[in-house]
Parts: structure tokens; sequence; C-alpha cells
């Protein structure tokens, strides 16, 4: 059956689609001989499809791990600064892997990595608004801050879904929030945080739809999704 490229790449798990639409535009990849544009489609019974010279095949197997993100650490495949990078410490699971959406440099926890590119979409898609969760220490006047996050907000000039936000304990200066959110703009939560009148101490992501972080996960270390846990994400384990 006919597919978009990004879309046959993705399925054949070399990549998400995003990043294989920037190997179609930089020349990578063709279609029986033919240097490919993006909104080219083709059958992989009936045409041949490469990427950097290799055929393009269908894949099997997919591999989805559980990361606890380190603070220090970026999330990309690579860092031109010689940063610790997430597929670093993912390495050891002998497949190539890329991280499902991102943490910053300063936040922790949990951060999904596969090679499915399908299930990447359907995570990351804004139409299926998972849910994400985080634990945020904060210090400043969390009863002012409080209403100002649950309300109506604005990032980058457009409105954000209102988040839940829930107070924990406070210890000194510093109380820790639990604020769940179902987008995902760049540095989301500090910057909502920012905008009520709080500094964020640390940032932790413990839960992702209804997945949750392994508490026996200590920062850096991964392990492979339980069945019951990638079926909680809504993907199916190809074995």
């Amino acid at each position: 059956m006919e597919e978009r490229l990004q879309k046959l790449i993705s399925s054949c798990g070399l990549a998400s689609r995003r990043t294989a639409e920037a190997w179609i535009t930089a020349g990578r990849v063709t279609v029986n001989g033919v240097p490919a544009q993006l909104g080219d489609r083709a059958d992989l019974d009936r045409d041949r499809v490469e990427v950097d010279g290799v055929p393009l095949r269908p894949g099997e197997e997919r591999t989805y791990l559980m990361l606890y993100k380190p603070r220090g650490c970026v999330t990309t495949l690579s860092d031109e600064k010689g940063r610790k990078t997430v597929a670093a410490l993912a390495s050891g699971c002998g497949r190539r892997v890329w991280p499902v959406g991102r943490l910053d440099l300063d936040s922790e926890g949990l951060l999904l990595m596969t090679d499915d590119g399908a299930l990447t979409n359907q995570l990351l898609h804004p139409r299926h608004q998972v849910e994400k969760e985080y634990l945020v220490w904060v210090t400043g006047d969390v009863d002012r801050a409080l209403p100002i996050l649950a309300g109506p907000m604005e990032l980058d000039g457009e409105p954000l879904i209102p988040a839940r936000v829930r107070r924990g304990r406070t210890s000194g200066e510093v109380t820790q929030l639990s604020v769940v959110i179902r987008q995902g703009k760049n540095r989301q939560v500090r910057r909502m945080c920012a905008l009520a009148g709080l500094e964020v101490t640390r940032l932790k992501r413990i839960r992702e739809g209804e997945l949750w972080l392994d508490r026996s996960l200590k920062p850096g270390q991964w392990r492979p999704l339980t069945a019951e846990e990638l079926a909680l994400l809504g993907g199916k384990p190809k074995i």
C-alpha cells in the first residue's frame, strides 16, 4: 500500500516522522534511484526506497524504554557541545532509539525512548493531548501563584489548556507542587511558574498518560517497558 515516505521510514523504525522529513529534504532518501521530495509516496512491495543508499525494509520488533533522565543531560541524539545525551545513556539497549518529547537540561524524570515512529507520533500529536504530570519545587508567594497557574494563561501568544495544580509539602522556603499539563510547549511548566511569580528549584516528570516513573530507577538508569505499560500508552508490542 502506498504511504508517504516519512511514514514509511518511521514505521520501519529508522526515525521519527519529523526526522524522516529532514532526511528527505537533505536528499538522503531515494525512490527507485530518484531523489525523493516531501510529499512523495511509495509502496515497499513495489518500490525500492533507500536511505543513504541502504534499502528500507519493514520493521518488526520494536524497542520501548523507560529512562530516568538526570539533570544536566540533554534530550538529543548528539550534542555539538559535548554534553551527555539521553542517547548515550540508552546506548546499551542494542538498538537505535530516540526520545519521545523533551525534558530540558535542568529537568529530570520520566522519558520514553523508542524506535517506534508510529507510537512517537501518537504520543506527541497535539490532538491527543496526552497528560504529563510534574513535581515542581518552587520558592515565592505560592498562595498568590496557585490561582494564576490553574487559570487562563498564554505562552507565545497562544492560550494554554488549563493546568491542574495541587499544593504539596512546604519545607523552609520551598514548596512542592503537582502540575498536570496536556501540551508540550518548550519549558512550559517553568515558564508558567515564572509568569506566576515563582522560581523553580527542581522539576521532575513523574507521569505520561497512565505511565508512571518507576521509583526503583535511579537517575541515568533505564529499563524496558512491560507489555502492560506499553498497552497503557496505546501501543502494541511487536514480538
